[in-house]
C-alpha cells in the first residue's frame, strides 16, 4: 500500500487539502511503493481567501497586496465565503462529511515569502472528511475492459498561501511577489518503498511538481531509485528533492534530519466556521443568505464524470470508452449531443465521425473541440447526406476534409463544385459495370472457376471509376449478375 496526501491549492491567498489513499505494486518482486501526494489547486474566486484583494493571474508583482497581505500589525483575515462554498462543493463532489463545524490553526515557520511568520491553515479540525473517489480505467490487450476502483479521501481544508519568490541570479538577490498568484497545479509528492509486512521506509518529498505528466514520471522514477538504493544495501535519506523535467529524475534539494515543530496553535482571530445543512437549520436571527447552506449548493453541483458517463452509454447505446472520449475533451458532449439532435442518425454512427474523424483531425492539429472548423450543424448534415444516400461514406469522409479546409463552404457546394452526388442511375450503372468486366477478362474467369472473392477487385475498380460515389451492396448484385 501507499498514501498518497493531495493538497488542492486555490487562487492567489487560498487552497484545499485532500489527502488520498491507493495501492501501487512496482515490477520489482516483493517491494510496493507508498507515496503521499500534497496538490494544491486554485478555487475560482474574484478576491483572496482572507482578504478583500483582487486576483489576476500574471499581474505585475505586489500590485494586489491588501495590508493584511503584507502582515502589518493590527490588520485582521476577514474569509472569503465564495472559498467555502467551494470548498463544500469540493467535499460534496467527492462524497465527504462535511463538518458543521470547522476551526483554523496557525502553522508556524520562517521563510522570506510568508511575512507573518505563520500560515493560516485547519490542521485540527478541517472543513471536510472521509470522501471516497470512484474511477475507471480500461486494461486488457485490447484496452477494452473496463475497471473501477476507489479512492479513500482523508480530509479537504482550506489554506492560506503563502508568496512568491522571485530568484534574480544575475544580481544575486531574491524578490518576494505577495500576489500569491501561482500555478493551477501544484504537487509535491512524498515516497517511500518497503516490503509488504514489514515497517513503511524512510520517505523523501518531491516538491512542486507542475503537471500530472510529471507527477507520474516523478512518482515511477523516485519508487525505482528506492529501491535501487535499498537492494545494494544502501540508505534511503529522508529528504526533499526535485523534479528535473528534463532528464526525467529526481535531484536532492535538502535533508529533512528533524521533524520540523510547527507550533500548531487556534487561529485568534478567525472563529468557527460554521456550516448549516439547511435553511430551516440556520439560527435565528440569522440572514441564509449570509451562511454557507448545504443543500443549496448541492443543487449548484454538476453533472459529474461518472453520471455522465452512465447517462452517454444508457441514452445513446455508445461504448464505454467512447463515453470517456467524450467526457475527457472539453465541450465534445455538447458538440455530440448537437450532431445527434440534427440528425436523423443512429448515435452510433454520429461517434463514429466524432471520435475518428473531428478528433482525429483536432488532435493532429493540436486544437481543442471550440476551434473546429466544422459545426455541429455542418457534420449533422454532411451525416444526413450519408444516411439518405445522396452519397456515400468513402465520399462523405472527403468532403469533411474540404470542408475542414474550408469551412466557409456548404456541404452542398462541395458535393456540386466537385460533382460528387451518388450515381443511382440504373443504367449508367450497368454500363460502368459492364465496361469493367469487359476489361477484366481473367478476374472474370477465376470468379466464374469459383473463386467469388476476386470480384472484391472488380467492385474496387467500379468505385475508383466512380469516385466511391456507387452504392457497394448494388453494384455487387449488378457484378455478380454479369459474371454468373
Amino acid at each position: 500500500m501507499y498514501v498518497m496526501k493531495v493538497t488542492i491549492k486555490c487562487r492567489q491567498f487560498q487552497c484545499h487539502q485532500l489527502f488520498i489513499s491507493w495501492a501501487l505494486l512496482s515490477s520489482l518482486p516483493q517491494m510496493v511503493g507508498v507515496v503521499g501526494l500534497e496538490i494544491h489547486a486554485q478555487i475560482q474566486s474574484t478576491s483572496k481567501l482572507f482578504s478583500g484583494s483582487h486576483v489576476r493571474f500574471l499581474a505585475p508583482p505586489n500590485s494586489l497586496v491588501s495590508h493584511f497581505d503584507a502582515s502589518l500589525p493590527g490588520t485582521l483575515p476577514v474569509l472569503n465565503r465564495r472559498c467555502v462554498e467551494a470548498a463544500v462543493l469540493t467535499g460534496l463532489a467527492l462524497n465527504c462529511t462535511i463538518n458543521r463545524k470547522s476551526l483554523f490553526d496557525r502553522k508556524h515557520y520562517f521563510y522570506a515569502d510568508m511575512p507573518a511568520g505563520y500560515q493560516i491553515t485547519q490542521q485540527r479540525v478541517p472543513i471536510a472528511v472521509n470522501g471516497m473517489l470512484v474511477y475507471s480505467y480500461f486494461e486488457g490487450r485490447r484496452r477494452n475492459q473496463v475497471v473501477t476502483k476507489s479512492v479513500k479521501i482523508k480530509q479537504i481544508q482550506l489554506e492560506q498561501d503563502s508568496g512568491k519568490s522571485l530568484h534574480d541570479d544575475e544580481r544575486s538577490q531574491t524578490l518576494i511577489d505577495l500576489n500569491r498568484a501561482e500555478g493551477q497545479l501544484r504537487v509535491d509528492a512524498n515516497v517511500s518503498v518497503h516490503r509488504p509486512g514489514e515497517p513503511l521506509g524512510v520517505r523523501t518529498e518531491v516538491k512542486n511538481i507542475n503537471s500530472v505528466r510529471h507527477l507520474a514520471k516523478a512518482i515511477d522514477y523516485e519508487i525505482q531509485r528506492q529501491m535501487e538504493v535499498l537492494q545494494s544495501a544502501g540508505k534511503v535519506l529522508n529528504e526533499t528533492r526535485a523534479f528535473d523535467s528534463k532528464s526525467g529524475n529526481t535531484i536532492p534539494m535538502r535533508d529533512k534530519e528533524g521533524l520540523q515543530d510547527y507550533r500548531f496553535m487556534p487561529e485568534p482571530n478567525l472563529p468557527p466556521l460554521f456550516v448549516y445543512e439547511s435553511e430551516a437549520s440556520v439560527p435565528a436571527g440569522v440572514d441564509p443568505a449570509q451562511v454557507v447552506v448545504i443543500d443549496r449548493l448541492s443543487g449548484q453541483l454538476p453533472e459529474l464524470p461518472s453520471v455522465k458517463r452512465t447517462r452517454l452509454v444508457e441514452t445513446y447505446g455508445i461504448l464505454q470508452e467512447h463515453s470517456f472520449t467524450l467526457v475527457n475533451e472539453d465541450g465534445l458532449i455538447d458538440y455530440f449531443e448537437n450532431v445527434v439532435q440534427t440528425t436523423k442518425a443512429e448515435p452510433r454512427k454520429v461517434i463514429g465521425w466524432v471520435i475518428k474523424e473531428l478528433m482525429g483531425n483536432l488532435n493532429s492539429q493540436n486544437l481543442n473541440v471550440s476551434q473546429s472548423p466544422i459545426s455541429p450543424c455542418a457534420l449533422a448534415e454532411l451525416i444526413s447526406l450519408v444516411e439518405s444516400g445522396h452519397i456515400s461514406s468513402s465520399t462523405a469522409k472527403q468532403v469533411f476534409q474540404e470542408m475542414w479546409k474550408a469551412p466557409e463552404k456548404t456541404v452542398g457546394q462541395i458535393v456540386k463544385e466537385q460533382d460528387l452526388w451518388m450515381i443511382n442511375d440504373k443504367e449508367e450503372l450497368q454500363k460502368i459495370c459492364k465496361r469493367i468486366v469487359d476489361s477484366h477478362p481473367e478476374e472474370v474467369q477465376i470468379i466464374r472457376g469459383g473463386n467469388k472473392k476476386v470480384l472484391n477487385k472488380l467492385m474496387g475498380e467500379v468505385q475508383r471509376e466512380t469516385k466511391g460515389r456507387t452504392d457497394p451492396v448494388q453494384i455487387r448484385a449488378i457484378l455478380e449478375k454479369m459474371v454468373s
